[in-house]
């Protein structure tokens, strides 16, 4: 096999271009910033994507004008931001140290930093809310800072002085980027191109589906990432190396959310913030769990397709695609095949999915409620954290009620089996019957004998099969309206 070719590198920072040549395919975005250019402001913390000390911001040409997007650049592939703007805590100040950006001075004023260490990530993911929220004439709520910057963590400062920098933003001068020029700056820098002479490239960035499925076709051993918000770790947990890397989130046809017929079709490289931004449209009522999914670095990065094909029986978005009886889309140069989603799981990090294919879409039901029934749609997700935190478990159920009957339900779960799995005795004992506490009662047995889950650092298999009956309980009680709750019928064990 010939020499792997680590492609040329250009990204845009205080408005000159970067090049970076001879960068491994598996070197973070962190470590060209620290080790590589010397800017050390950027810190490294948990290398997992899950404290935010490293967060930066990128911005991606859409026009004339930009998208910005906080990321965690401690699991972000360095190749992965060419073509694209990076701004770090060092790029905000002028020239005069006391020419603050509003980010970095409402930081000061409120007192928002102590140690320090974890303030520049605060300071990137302010400046991403001034950049999308600020300038855009919106306020910034007390809900939204507290939602922006759950993937931020302060273990000294505490977090009422650094919402409060968030609000004081927008009491300073406006400072605005010009984006025109930057955009212009971007178009000059070319994509990486296949390129016919030499087949093989360390890193790939295919901007079509048809690169993408030819060049998964030439290199079926080769990694394939998204927004590397696991695969990340995989480098920086257990220092795996990959001699090919093949980055989907350039293809134009798999960053499309489209509804068609009657669905959601996501390609599999929309960010998890966009896509669930879609769904919200059709489920308003996922709000809260899309918001605990991860913090919003981690959603800026990730990809719904990404947390799909990777099968952790822990994912998320499993259990609530399951509910919604969502179908996926392989591809390859072969053609397309589909299938339900809780059928391409075969075993725990195991699928259906074939060497020379990749996942292209998942096909979201798009809701269809009519007036003669009732529908029911929960998501309940337990953890040790609130914000930020990996499931022990997670229960999703869709029902539809028919006069008083369940006439259709659909329940998806995630932390019970070596996959995300659908609870289909359950489902059986409740389809058809009335939707009733006795009914309920007897389907609570069912579903906490269900599954036999294992016993980890996040909860012990009885804690699991009872916290599974209990979410069915109080799936029923919200049903009933509060008036309606009874709560010594149920006798509601406690949870600990």
């Amino acid at each position: 096999m010939p020499t792997p070719n680590s492609q040329t590198i250009q990204f845009l920072r205080r408005g000159e271009v970067v090049t970076l040549s001879n960068v491994p395919p598996t070197r973070t975005l962190l470590e060209v910033l620290r080790e590589d250019l010397g800017f050390t402001g950027t810190k490294e913390g948990c290398g997992e994507g899950d404290c935010g000390a490293c967060t930066v911001v990128l911005g991606e040409a859409d026009g004339e004008q930009l998208t910005f997007k906080a990321v965690n650049s401690c699991i972000r592939m360095a190749h992965s931001v060419h073509g694209l703007a990076l701004w770090t805590v060092e790029d905000l100040s002028g020239a005069n140290t006391a020419n603050q950006h509003p980010a970095q001075e409402a930081m000061v004023q409120c007192h928002a930093s102590q140690c320090g260490f974890c303030t520049p990530g605060f300071v990137m993911s302010l400046f991403g809310m001034y950049q999308n929220h600020v300038l855009q004439g919106q306020s910034i709520t007390r809900e939204l800072a507290q939602t922006e910057l759950s993937g931020n963590l302060c273990r000294c400062t505490g977090y009422r002085p650094i919402l409060d920098a968030a609000q004081k933003m927008a009491d300073y001068p406006v400072v605005r980027l010009d984006q025109p020029t930057i955009t212009r700056q971007l178009a000059g820098i070319q994509p990486q191109a296949p390129d016919a002479n030499s087949p093989y490239k360390a890193y790939q960035m295919p901007g079509t589906l048809a690169e993408l499925l030819t060049a998964r076709s030439a290199q079926p051993k080769a990694q394939l990432v998204a927004g590397c918000t696991d695969v990340g770790l995989w480098v920086t947990k257990m220092h795996k190396q990959f001699d090919a890397v093949i980055d989907v989130t350039r293809v134009a046809e798999l960053r499309r959310i489209e509804q068609q017929g009657g669905d959601w079709v996501i390609g599999a490289a929309a960010t998890l913030q966009d896509a669930f931004t879609a769904l919200l449209k059709s489920w308003p009522e996922l709000t809260t769990f899309a918001a605990r999914f991860a913090g919003l670095p981690v959603r800026n990065s990730g990809t719904l397709g990404g947390n799909v094909a990777n099968g952790s029986p822990i994912g998320d978005s499993m259990p609530l695609l399951i509910a919604l009886k969502s179908r996926i889309v392989l591809a390859s140069v072969r053609g397309e095949r589909e299938m339900p989603l809780e059928d391409f799981y075969t075993g725990y990090r195991e699928n259906l999915l074939a060497a020379d294919e990749v996942v292209a879409f998942i096909k979201v039901p798009a809701s269809t409620r009519s007036a003669s029934q009732t529908s029911l749609l929960r998501a309940y997700k337990i953890s040790k954290r609130y914000d930020d935190d990996i499931s022990a478990v997670c229960l999703v159920l869709n029902l539809t009620l028919d006069g008083g009957v369940v006439s259709d339900i659909s329940i998806g779960a995630g932390g019970v089996a070596a996959t995300p799995v659908r609870a289909r005795q359950t489902e059986a004992a409740l389809r058809g019957q009335p939707w009733s506490q006795a009914s309920v009662q007897t389907a609570t047995l069912t579903l906490r004998a269900e599954f036999e889950p294992i016993s980890d650092m996040r909860a012990s298999s009885t804690y699991r099969q009872q916290v599974l009956g209990n979410l069915l309980q109080r799936f029923w009680l919200e049903s009933q309206g509060e008036q309606h709750i009874n709560l010594e019928a149920f006798k509601l064990e406690a949870l600990t």
